[in-house]
């Protein structure tokens, strides 16, 4: 298995050099022959997909992020041709200057070139990975879950075909086993691999943290509040948290705790009354359970438990915290964020510029659902994941995220005296 793949990872290492020879109007066409091929190819992915989901359960939270519908692969493809009118992140020059000496520095952007990416029940990522990659240069190393392989099998098969007809190497992207050994063998592909992406649920992405020889930028587990701060606006909290838990509750970017200030207590009520449309199972504290105890569905209300907060959901449930001020809401973030996305309520400005400041996350927002934490909504075409950590990327990954760059250093024959 480990011979195999290395002789694989050295295929991926090889191509990834001859991507550097293609100008952007070639990377251009092909990702939109990609997008047309997804949609000429609906019926054959469909199919496929529906064969893993077969193997799952309906009610697996998973199931939603799993299953590919035609209106998703019209979505999908669509976003690949978004990522083609961006222009291209190679070759900016980041910084220049001419030294004493007359020497000349220049910091150029260029790709990382062979990235790893370790991924669940997703098999969009296929083709959101697979667009960035080439726009930006790289060459890509897929790892999908098993409960996505037919579906990641039949994504992969199409963009191979389009390759094909463009006489371009298929190595550029390549799909691994769905085995764990896989897993093990792209963690440990010093000297093929440049750096590892992992996307999916915080036990996944702790698990390439501890066992990766390779860097990693991690990615993907959203532990989300949403405080209603005493100065809030109820229609706006009630609007915000019912779209940020409701939109799609299977995401990273999904609400799954609402703060709320005890002097609006009287206010949650409305705050929740969307929710039972969707039938959201409220975990609620001693206070909050009070309020809304006769004004919520007793079938779908619930007491707190410790283990209510700081849980991804990923499911039709929130908690619900009370706190006695400003400064408790930023603890309770502190303590229980995955420092994913974050936000506020409130009309109180100088109390949204403080949260601002304070809150530790990639995104942070003022009366907006986090459900806008997404590359498509920020403008990056697709994405790559969102980085939840502080080193190099931060937030959602687009073409600019995974780009590194290198200095060119152009004389005239300098040579160095001291």
């Amino acid at each position: 298995m480990t011979t195999n793949l290395n002789e694989t990872f050295a295929a991926v290492q090889v191509a990834s050099r001859e991507l550097a020879l293609l100008n952007d109007d070639i990377i251009n066409q092909i990702l939109n022959a990609v997008a047309d091929a997804a949609i000429a190819e609906t019926p054959f992915i469909l199919a496929e997909n529906k064969k893993d989901l077969a193997r799952m359960d309906k009610n697996d939270p998973k199931y939603d992020r799993l299953k590919l519908t035609e209106e998703r692969l019209k979505g999908i493809a669509a976003d690949t041709r978004n990522v083609a009118t961006l222009p291209s992140p190679l070759g900016k020059v980041l910084k220049e200057s001419v030294r004493p000496n007359g020497m000349r520095l220049t910091k150029v952007s260029v790709p990382f070139g062979v990235i790893g990416i370790i991924y669940e029940a997703r098999p969009n990522v296929s083709f959101d990975v697979f667009s960035l990659c080439l726009k930006s240069g790289n060459a890509c190393i897929l790892k999908g879950g098993s409960d996505a392989d037919c579906s990641n099998r039949a994504i992969i098969s199409v963009i191979h075909e389009v390759l094909k007809k463009f006489n371009i190497n298929p190595h550029i992207v390549e799909l691994l086993p769905a085995d764990r050994e896989a897993t093990a063998a792209l963690l440990n592909a010093v000297g093929y691999v440049d750096l590892i992406i992992p996307r999916g649920s915080s036990s996944l992405i702790h698990f390439v943290r501890e066992n990766a020889k390779i860097p990693v930028i991690e990615t993907g587990a959203g532990i989300c509040h949403t405080y209603f701060d005493e100065f809030g606006d109820v229609n706006k909290g009630a609007a915000i948290i019912h779209n940020a838990k409701t939109r799609r509750v299977s995401v990273c970017n999904a609400l799954d705790c609402s703060i709320i200030h005890e002097k609006r207590l009287t206010d949650l009520p409305m705050l929740c009354e969307k929710l039972k449309d969707s039938h959201v199972i409220i975990y609620a504290d001693a206070q909050a359970y009070q309020a809304l105890e006769g004004r919520y569905p007793a079938e779908l209300l619930e007491h707190a438990k410790a283990e209510s907060f700081g849980t991804e959901f990923l499911d039709y449930k929130m908690a619900v915290k009370t706190v006695k001020s400003f400064e408790d809401a930023l603890g309770h973030i502190q303590e229980n964020s995955s420092k994913h996305s974050e936000c506020i309520v409130t009309e109180n400005k100088e109390r949204a510029a403080l949260f601002t400041k304070i809150v530790d996350a990639a995104c942070v927002y003022t009366n907006v659902s986090t459900a806008f934490t997404d590359g498509a909504q920020f403008g990056l075409g697709a994405e790559i994941g969102i980085s939840t950590q502080k080193l190099h990327a931060r937030g959602p990954m687009g073409l600019e995220e995974i780009t590194s760059y290198k200095w060119v250093i152009e004389g005239d024959g300098q040579t160095r005296r001291n």
